[in-house]
């Protein structure tokens, strides 16, 4: 079998990494500095139209298939892991939204999702509860026509610029899902910084103190938190996840090329040593196999194969651990200047680490995949219900 790109979504590659290229890839270094994205560059990614990858034309949408979403995810993860991550959150929620939402919510949602007029954030972590996700602590109680939350949310992506938040809370002790607008009453919203990588994301912390919600912001039912609501859109945050990463180490990868073939030691170019060479090597071989699992997953998300999910999972961990291979490799390639802000790789082994801890940790991954390769070759065929529950884990 031979594995290629249709027309369309090598067009559709080269849009990508031009837009990467001219509006990016300039001032990255400057955003992870300053910790922020500038609000013309979120607008410039919704006048593209990449806001609305995943959601339906009939919604504003682009209606992209799963390959050509990862190819966008890949680029914009090339120049900004922390612009990938609010492409990441937003059509986390998107999705969700198109597949569990009632027609009420998606008919006013959905489109202002798919412009930008709003930008949406995925609150399932606490200070409490990481992977752990079906024990969140945040509460929500029925009263009279609205829902009452309290507790806590952290490390929310975004969450400092985002109108609303799909925020996960057990009520009457099943874990549910609820979308809260940024201005609901109770809601306090406090800025993270300082963080090791992807300092750009805008991470917050979510206080819901007595925070008052209307009932219709119930999106699904109760109890439909964990094992439905939570495990899709987790499952979109992996795919986008490993195709981020896959961004990182090309991008790795590029820098290395670019720094060896022009840096002299010992009288000839880097890319001379055998060494250096070995090491290329390696990302190249490293790079394609995780884009190939990449490719692998977003066929069978497309083919609508439940084993995506196990596939996105697989996909997910070898590329994270990839690109955080790649990027330590890149620093020490090129030594001091590799530990300077002058240089982009001190930036791409700061995100890389971060690629192994959210959406599902490397040690996640293992305990995932491994409770599959039990399940398939000891016992029945994978169940799509097991498949969703170990989907539903950061």
């Amino acid at each position: 079998m031979k594995l290629e790109l249709t027309p369309q979504q090598k067009n559709a590659q080269a849009e990508f990494r031009a837009f990467v290229d001219s509006e990016i890839v300039p001032q990255a270094n400057q955003y992870d500095q300053q910790e922020r994205t500038p609000p013309k560059l979120i607008e410039k990614l919704a006048q593209k139209g990449y806001l609305g990858a995943v959601l339906p034309q009939e919604f504003g949408g682009m209606g992209m298939e799963m390959i050509t979403y990862g190819l966008l995810n890949e680029e914009i993860g090339r120049g900004c892991s922390s612009l990938r991550s609010l492409l990441t959150v937003h059509c986390m929620v998107s999705h969700t939204l198109c597949k569990w939402g009632n027609k009420s919510q998606k008919n006013y949602w959905l489109p202002k999702l798919a412009s930008g007029e709003i930008i949406a954030a995925f609150a399932l972590s606490e200070p409490n509860v990481g992977s752990d996700a079906k024990s969140v602590e945040t509460t929500a109680t029925l009263s009279g026509d609205a829902y009452v939350l309290n507790g806590q949310k952290k490390w929310i992506t975004y969450g400092q610029i985002a109108d609303v938040f799909l925020v996960f809370a057990q009520s009457q002790g099943k874990p549910s899902a609820f979308l809260v607008e940024k201005n609901s009453p109770g809601l306090f919203i406090n800025p993270i910084f300082g963080m090791l990588g992807v300092r750009a994301s805008m991470l917050a912390e979510l206080h819901l103190n007595d925070c008052r919600i209307p009932q219709e912001n119930l999106v699904g039912r109760l109890g439909f938190g964990f094992s439905y609501v939570a495990s899709s859109a987790l499952d979109y945050g992996r795919y986008s996840v490993a195709w981020g990463s896959v961004g990182i180490a090309q991008a790795c990868l590029s820098a290395c090329i670019q720094y060896t073939s022009d840096r002299k030691q010992f009288g000839v170019c880097l890319k001379e040593h055998q060494l250096i060479r070995q090491m290329i090597t390696n990302m190249i071989a490293n790079v394609k196999a995780a884009r190939l699992l990449c490719y692998q997953a977003g066929y069978l998300k497309d083919s609508g194969d439940p084993s995506s999910i196990i596939e996105t999972s697989i996909a997910k961990y070898f590329a994270s651990t990839v690109a955080s291979q790649v990027a330590s490799d890149a620093v020490q390639i090129h030594g001091g200047n590799g530990c300077s802000s002058e240089y982009p790789v001190e930036r791409y082994l700061r995100d890389a680490k971060i690629m192994e801890i959210i959406e599902g940790s490397t040690q996640i991954q293992q305990v995932t995949i491994a409770e599959y390769g039990y399940q398939e070759y000891l016992s029945p065929p994978t169940s799509a219900v097991m498949l969703q529950n170990l989907a539903a884990r950061i």
